[in-house]
């Protein structure tokens, strides 16, 4: 039985690892994926709502390089398409009947290398979020200790098993870095 406090722990650290990942979703790979689009705010209804694009429309891909986007109401066709375009994502949406169609262009060796910079960037910024996770965990712990409501050995066996759940998340986060790069070193 796991204590609730390395549960919670855990949950906490997970977290950060879904804001990561979903983070470098957004990292265009030069393949046509929905994760590119789907959190680009839309301005609708002659601006009396701004939704995110997934709220408002069906996104697949057709290929290894086009978005296509089924608005469920047709009417916001060109309110998605303008919200594209100007979202500045370094690819335009195009009408196409009752569908919007994106072709995403090959990343240049520029590209790559600035996406490879700014993965880590976001990499490092995921490392952050669960140190600090680790390190509220410890204060907490050691507070504890010191109000003796925790034992010497029970401090320390939680503490070694909040670092190696630390250490577990870590590995991850490098699992989720080097995937990133992959995909962005495929042509």
């Amino acid at each position: 039985m796991e204590e609730p406090l390395i549960t919670e722990t855990r949950a906490r650290m997970q977290k950060a690892l879904q804001v990561l990942a979903d983070d470098l979703g957004t990292i265009r790979t030069g393949r046509a994926t929905p994760a590119l689009v789907e959190n680009v705010v839309i301005s609708a209804y002659e601006g009396t709502q701004n939704l995110k694009l997934r709220e408002m429309a069906t996104i697949t891909t057709e290929g290894p390089r086009t978005v296509l986007i089924a608005p469920f109401d047709p009417s916001v066709i060109r309110d998605i398409e303008k919200g594209i375009n100007s979202a500045n994502l370094g690819f335009t949406a195009a009408p196409d009947g009752n569908i919007l169609r994106i072709n995403i262009p090959a990343l240049t060796s520029d590209r790559r290398v600035e996406f490879i910079k700014l993965a880590g960037t976001k990499i490092e910024g995921g490392r952050v979020l669960v140190r600090q996770v680790r390190h509220d965990v410890m204060s907490n712990i050691k507070r504890s200790f010191e109000a003796k409501e925790l034992s010497e050995d029970d401090k320390k066996r939680l503490e070694k098993e909040i670092q190696d759940l630390t250490d577990n998340m870590m590995e991850e986060i490098e699992a989720m870095r080097h995937k990133k790069e992959e995909e962005l070193q495929q042509v």
